[in-house]
């Protein structure tokens, strides 16, 4: 490798995970009170000036995420685009159990909001152009990856070379940095395909967003601004072709059969994306000098809407991390500091994959037994406060 530019922590990608967490990174000073120097690392062209479209993708963000970013200081410039969930609306298609939350029962304006992921990005990459210790490195891919003791070295696709005390892999299900370190993964195949689309209903949604069981799997639709839903629906791969080639208006008459007439008639569907649906779980969060953030760490099943919260927690968690072994002018990179990271993120981690995947298989299940036992459960939920008060905490994001 050629002559190496340092830095003290190299991000691979500039998603939404890798963006949060350099800006969150970009606000500590070391010992000496100078601030961090960062490189993030992105394969493509960064841009914080992406046009709005009806088609936009959505996430789902718990208000605890919401809290979060406001703390970094881009929700202010994020909350007009957000819409706000007050009420969350769960049924079993065809069944009599129903449980409802809302937000008013916990004191909080929302249980969460959702929001362009383009919008969110928008704002933190203008928010990281402000910062002058981030240095974007875009329109690379990282190729090679060497470990030493007391640093590591990322080779680009141009041929420069960058190295750090710190490698933070935000680049997504498909890491390189957990590729390049032969990290295994655990995956499990739903068998299920997820059809995304944002649609406008008769009916206006007022801030309610619902999670519908089918026979085939759980129907999300989500409420965003001018009165549109992101709609995500789970079917069977037999499935998925003959629904994606249906007219607009076939596919919307279908949906509405799924859904239910909670939200009436269904006049706009936008363009239509389908994509499988697995369970990627990394074997190890860290390696040597080096440790996963959000999906590089773990992909789950869109059915509780939690993928990106958990990787918000991720960020908030290895910030935290830094931020003390700086306080004692400590290593950032060593392997102490990776272990407590990796140690405290364990918990949230197997609790959330737990209950995305006993979600997904509970409620995909045709077993009669199954069948009745949930929609009792569903019906206990709503009336059980302790019960329901769990799930909320979980849904907007509090762990303890």
């Amino acid at each position: 490798m050629t002559t190496a530019t340092h830095y003290d922590v190299i991000i691979s990608g500039a998603g939404l995970a890798g963006a949060s967490m350099a800006l969150a990174l970009s606000k500590l000073s070391k010992a000496d009170g100078s601030k961090l120097s960062i490189a993030v690392v992105e394969a493509y062209a960064i841009n914080d000036n992406l046009p709005k479209s009806y088609d936009a993708r959505v996430i789902a963000l718990s208000h605890g995420t919401a809290t979060y970013l406001q703390e970094l200081g881009v929700w202010q410039a994020l909350k007009p685009d957000a819409m706000a969930i007050a009420d969350i609306h769960i049924s079993d298609r065809g069944f009599y159990g129903k449980a409802r939350i809302n937000a008013a029962d916990y004191n909080v304006c929302a249980l969460g909001f959702v929001s362009e992921m383009q919008a969110i990005g928008n704002c933190l990459i203008s928010a990281l152009k402000q910062c002058p210790n981030v240095h974007f490195i875009e329109g690379q891919s990282i190729t090679n990856i060497q470990w030493q003791t007391n640093a590591v070295t990322v080779l680009l696709a141009n041929g420069n070379c960058l190295n750090a005390s710190l490698l933070l892999g935000c680049d997504g299900g498909q890491s390189v940095c957990r590729q390049q370190a032969k990290i295994s993964i655990q995956q499990f195949d739903y068998q299920q395909v997820a059809i995304i689309a944002n649609v406008s209903p008769s009916k206006a949604h007022k801030g309610r967003a619902f999670e519908r069981f089918t026979e085939y799997g759980p129907l999300a639709m989500l409420p965003m601004t001018d009165d549109r839903c992101s709609l995500v629906w789970t079917v069977t791969p037999e499935q998925v072709e003959s629904l994606m080639a249906l007219s607009d208006d076939n596919f919307a008459k279908q949906l509405e059969r799924a859904f239910g007439s909670w939200l009436g008639s269904f006049s706009q569907v936008g363009k239509r994306f389908s994509f499988p649906l697995k369970l990627i779980q990394a074997d190890e969060q860290t390696h040597h000098r080096m440790a996963l953030i959000g999906n590089a760490s773990h992909t789950l099943h869109p059915i509780a809407g939690q993928g990106f919260n958990l990787g918000m927690r991720d960020v908030k968690q290895m910030t935290q991390t830094i931020e003390q072994a700086l306080s004692e002018n400590a290593d950032i990179g060593a392997h102490k500091q990776l272990r407590g990271y990796a140690d405290k993120r364990s918990d949230d981690h197997s609790q959330v994959i737990a209950l995305t995947d006993s979600l997904v298989h509970l409620f995909s299940n045709k077993h009669l037994p199954l069948v009745v036992g949930r929609g009792v459960g569903l019906k206990v939920l709503n009336y059980i406060a302790p019960l329901k008060k769990a799930l909320a905490e979980k849904t907007m994001g509090h762990t303890r």
